[in-house]
């Protein structure tokens, strides 16, 4: 019976294999869990890429989390919960190529838009405007490929934010791990 599991993962591991080929087109789709400070949620990307070489491409990931988060203040923490927070990034990756288990290492920097905040006090419920409806951020990511399945981890670096004129603030930055797969691309080459 292991001998024909074995068998199974290593033909469907070689009909995947080769992936990403210079000057073609991919798409990836990701799901995964965000975890931002004294929280949690979930995210989903979808990132356009052109591959530039056979090991590197640029893209536009396009991504949403819903999360919720833990804002500060007056020397106290505050429970919240934050409705989306969407992000438009230019990434670039670098595929360190072999067999169908490709890692990888990426950044990006781009435009993080931020959604409005619910948080309960004793005293006060509500909800309110984060004081900025964008921030300029970026992010860095590492993973593995295996044949045109994706899994990776990225930390999303977002300034924090004043909840509108008090000292209440919001910490933006969240880590993400994500599933995922991609259409297109070509072929590794050898």
């Amino acid at each position: 019976m292991k001998k024909i599991i074995l068998t199974g993962l290593a033909v469907f591991a070689f009909t995947f294999a080769n992936a990403q080929e210079k000057g073609k087109f991919r798409v990836g789709l990701d799901l995964g869990y965000a975890i931002p400070s004294g929280g949690g949620g979930v995210l989903f990307a979808i990132e356009p890429k052109y591959n530039i070489a056979d090991n590197m491409n640029v893209g536009l990931r396009i991504a949403g989390a819903a999360m919720a988060k833990e804002f500060s203040g007056s020397g106290e923490s505050l429970e919240a919960k934050i409705g989306t927070s969407a992000s438009y990034v230019g990434t670039y990756d670098y595929y360190f190529t072999g067999s169908s288990f490709v890692p990888y290492v990426g950044a990006g920097a781009g435009i993080y838009s931020l959604s409005n905040a619910e948080f309960d006090v004793d005293v006060m419920t509500g909800s309110v405007d984060l004081d900025s409806k964008s921030k300029f951020g970026g992010l860095v990511r590492a993973g593995f490929e295996l044949g045109k399945f994706r899994m990776g981890v990225e930390y999303n670096i977002v300034p924090k934010s004043k909840i509108n004129n008090s000292d209440v603030t919001a910490k933006n930055s969240y880590v993400g791990i994500h599933l995922g797969f991609y259409l297109g691309g070509g072929k590794w080459s050898k």
